[in-house]
């Protein structure tokens, strides 16, 4: 899911959000003057004019009238993260112990008691200040100032509270997104209280050097998040508007209705724990290296990350799915199981995604099988050059793992393995798991999906649309024993996962015609002001991006209906895949993007030796189970 970017739990925003970001200490009052309140605006989507595209119902976010500022401060800060805090707090977390980050974070909780002592009693939770007073009178002095969190030991209950609670309960409700300088997403409710929090600190009373301690402990705090926010930032295509949807959501005070109406779906429930995925190492990214190649096909330079073994060992090349990102989690989590048993191992974006978009492809929008397998191949036949030559001796064979429309992709690459041109790379080994056979059946499904929300009520549809997300969003901090049973019903869970696709879609869209606009959109695709034509792109489904876009670019070049049917259905190369002796399939039988008769298909074309097929996952929902990962090493074990 994109709302809720898997493994970035410790970013995410419970009661205090501007906490949980990446911020050194300080607030920009001007910005907070410069808000002024904006209702958030509805998101069922108005038709543009002349078209019979139906109105999708998208989730609400905050209004966001300072847009194109906030969209400036959000570059400056991801420079900074990027620049000073990502190469620095690396270092601190090698000097400094774990053990030791942990004792200075409780310390940082204990010494700010003052203030939940306030906000407690101002809201009138006295149950609350009573808590916090105990804690910290057993902190300070059994644990040592507060080095050592004896009271949790204990069972002493802590009480949250700060200045944007007590706003919240006296009334004042959130009305405009705000980006600070440093501090990060915010809103004029929260920044305000996060002013009058640091007034109300202990630290702002403390002299020279001690005042020190303040910036100290902060940064003490953002280190273990750097990582995480830095990879949030990488993986997603607009990282402002994920930050934005992430805010509006996990910020809220008030609990969502986790009430079920209806029966459930198991397959698009599965295939929501994709949010859930992540390494488990949570320094692997940190490993690696992220590389780039100079792309003859485009004259661009593309990155791409790499985990190399110490000495000879096979290559493995990592091809996400669809809008997926080199350093997404469930990218990661294949490149752990796979670098962990032996081998050298390379990750990539997906051919929808901004980044392969902007630098690897040479068509102007991805759609047309052939020409983008051949970009994907140019990328890593680069890749593999440039290890060879920068690695003598180390790299040895080369396998292909590819999932969703990776593994499309890898299966598409297999099967035109003998025409493709002489200098290209060839794999000794094409894994494909999760893949669609036919690409507009999958389309077909996803459009459903993002219809799902027409079963509600008209009246209370955007409210159950924004409540599913709400839900979503708060599930991400819960221990994973609780989500064994997600609290969706079918039209949620359905909603959920086709809303995902349709920001792959919209990112898709919006890059595309930027680079070559084709006078489809009545928006401009400006850069720092996007909220308009996104919400026109919102009403465009697969088969309108099909019939809109794909179609007019690819017809100018010769390639007609015909062509985009039969290179959309794996079937076409029945033949070529059922003598591929180096091709293996990992599958799920309740996938949605697969029909029974998909799945018979693969059977029969791969054979019992070299297609696996779980009973259960949807869309690659297990992609991380020991299960997978144990089939998908079994398929690779021979190359070493």
């Amino acid at each position: 899911m994109i709302f809720i970017p898997a493994g970035h739990r410790s970013q995410l925003p419970t009661r205090s959000p501007n906490r949980n970001w990446f911020t050194p200490l300080t607030l920009a009052s001007c910005v907070l003057a410069a808000c002024s309140p904006v209702p958030p605006a509805r998101q069922t989507l108005p038709q543009a004019v002349g078209s019979l595209r139906k109105p999708v119902v998208f989730p609400d976010t905050i209004a966001d009238p300072l847009e194109p500022m906030n969209r400036g401060i959000w570059v400056v800060n991801r420079g900074i993260l990027k620049g000073v805090m990502q190469p620095t707090s690396r270092v601190y977390r090698t000097v400094v112990p774990t053990e030791a980050r942990r004792s200075i974070n409780h310390f940082s909780r204990n010494i700010t008691y003052p203030g939940r002592l306030i906000n407690n009693v101002l809201q009138g939770r006295w149950q609350g200040a009573g808590d916090e007073s105990v804690r910290f009178l057993t902190n300070t002095t059994v644990g040592v100032g507060g080095f050592f969190d004896v009271a949790s030991k204990w069972n002493i209950p802590k009480s949250e509270a700060d200045f944007s609670q007590t706003f919240f309960t006296w009334g004042w409700k959130p009305n405009g997104f705000v980006m600070l300088p440093f501090l990060g997403p915010s809103d004029d409710q929260n920044a305000a209280g996060s002013i009058v929090d640091r007034a109300a600190s202990p630290w702002t009373y403390i002299d020279f050097p001690y005042a020190a301690g303040s910036p100290a402990t902060t940064y003490n705090a953002l280190s273990d998040r750097t990582e995480p926010t830095a990879q949030f930032i990488k993986a997603e295509s607009d990282s402002y508007v994920g930050a934005k949807y992430i805010w509006t959501y996990a910020s809220k005070d008030e609990s969502p209705d986790w009430e079920i109406t209806g029966p459930k779906d198991p397959s698009t429930l599965q295939t929501l724990g994709v949010a859930l995925i992540q390494t488990k190492d949570r320094r692997f990214i940190e490993k690696g290296r992220e590389m780039s190649v100079r792309l003859p096909s485009t004259g661009r330079k593309m990155k791409y990350n790499l985990w190399l073994q110490r000495g000879h060992a096979p290559l493995v090349i990592v091809s996400p799915g669809l809008g997926s990102h080199r350093v997404s989690n469930a990218t990661l989590s294949l490149a752990e199981a796979l670098y962990n048993d032996g081998f050298t191992v390379a990750t990539i974006a997906g051919i929808f995604h901004p980044e392969f978009m902007e630098n690897a492809s040479t068509s102007a929008l991805p759609a047309y099988p052939p020409n983008d397998c051949r970009d994907l191949l140019v990328l890593m036949t680069e890749i593999d050059r440039s290890l060879e030559n920068r690695f003598p001796g180390r790299i040895g064979k080369k396998a292909l793992v590819g999932f969703s429309m990776g593994g499309f992709q890898a299966l598409h690459l297999a099967a035109n393995e003998k025409s493709a041109d002489p200098g290209l790379l060839r794999f000794d080994r094409y894994v494909s798991i999760d893949n669609p056979v036919d690409l507009h059946y999958g389309d077909r499904v996803i459009d459903n999906f993002c219809n799902a929300a027409d079963a509600w009520p008209a009246a209370t549809r955007q409210a159950r649309a924004n409540n599913a997300v709400h839900k979503a969003t708060k599930l991400i901090g819960m221990p994973p024993e609780m989500l064994a049973n997600p609290p969706f019903d079918a039209t949620e869970s359905k909603f959920l996962v086709g809303t995902s696709f349709r920001l792959t879609l919209r990112d898709t869209i919006f890059c595309s015609q930027s680079r070559h606009d084709m006078g489809v959109l009545t928006n401009p695709t400006s850069q720092w002001r996007r909220e308009q034509v996104y919400r026109e792109i919102y009403n465009f489904s697969y088969r309108d991006y099909f019939l809109e876009f794909a179609l007019p670019y690819y017809q100018q070049r010769g390639i007609g209906t015909a062509d985009f049917t039969r290179e959309n259905n794996l079937r076409t190369y029945t033949r070529p895949l059922r003598s591929h002796k180096n091709t293996r399939v990992i599958v799920n039988s309740n996938d949605f993007l697969l029909s029974s008769s998909d799945v018979s298909w693969l059977k029969s074309t791969f054979g019992p030796s070299r297609v696996t097929v779980f009973p259960s996952g949807g869309h690659i929902g297990n992609l991380a189970t020991p299960e997978l990962q144990k089939q998908l090493l079994t398929y690779v074990s021979d190359l070493k």
